[in-house]
């Protein structure tokens, strides 16, 4: 019934966020990561926003992401750049790969698209599995401010081929106690006044406290856990609003 990250929700997010956008992330990661000298996954990859500068920068790192229209997209624009780096489609919870890592990323909140406390442990021990020793863990995390229960909004984007592409926002759950709101995403492409392509996709998007996610690494495993506020290391956040990163190392 719905679509999920299909090729319009891709083209809109090529739009609004094009290479070399960036939310200050990919200057955070390209940081972060600069000393690793392994292998690094990106979880959540999408069309290689964050992915094609860091291997840019030389860092090795692969992709993964459940969307195949995001993942051809990232493809493309890795061919146009000389680059060819391994992309994956697979879910962040049951994946399987044939190699470990000396770093995982989540960036973007893409990590708050999997539904429920129990598929969220899971996913964090099945990447866990996949983490060398001393191997971190990078994932950010947002909370929503804005509970309007009646949240609707409407944009618009422009193609180069003379297209519009209308997205209608609409939220349909609010569920305070579970920390989740879900939105119904209606994507329309139309041409000279005629409709020629939509979709429809489920949104959904959990949420966490500070020291709830903090105390779920802990249960895993994890130790060193940092907290970074608006991608500025180790600053701690002071505000809900705030995007966080948590970094926690896999002990030995």
């Amino acid at each position: 019934m719905y679509s999920s990250y299909g090729e319009l929700c891709t083209e809109v997010y090529d739009l609004s966020k094009p290479l070399g956008f960036s939310f200050g992330d990919v200057e955070f990661y390209l940081e972060r990561l600069s000393n690793i000298k392994g292998k690094v996954l990106e979880v959540g990859c999408g069309s290689g926003r964050v992915l094609i500068p860091l291997l840019q920068a030389g860092i090795d790192i692969d992709g993964l992401d459940y969307s195949e229209a995001m993942l051809d997209s990232c493809r493309r624009r890795c061919k146009e750049l000389d680059l060819s780096p391994d992309l994956y489609k697979g879910e962040m919870h049951n994946f399987s790969k044939p190699c470990k890592y000396d770093a995982i990323i989540i960036p973007a909140g893409s990590f708050q698209l999997i539904e429920g406390r129990s598929q969220a442990i899971a996913t964090l021990e099945h990447l866990n599995s996949y983490m060398k020793p001393n191997g971190r863990l990078m994932i950010d995390l947002f909370i929503p401010t804005d509970l309007n229960t009646n949240l609707s909004t409407t944009r618009t984007w422009n193609t180069p081929n003379n297209e519009v592409i209308i997205v209608e926002d609409k939220r349909i759950e609010l569920n305070l106690l579970e920390q989740k709101t879900v939105s119904l995403l209606k994507y329309e492409k139309w041409k000279d006044g005629r409709l020629t392509q939509t979709e429809l996709q489920r949104f959904p998007i959990s949420w966490y406290g500070k020291y709830e996610f903090e105390l779920i690494l802990e249960r895993i495993g994890y130790k060193e856990i940092i907290t970074s506020a608006d991608y500025k290391f180790m600053i701690e956040p002071d505000r809900a609003e705030q995007m966080i990163t948590f970094e926690a190392k896999k002990p030995v």
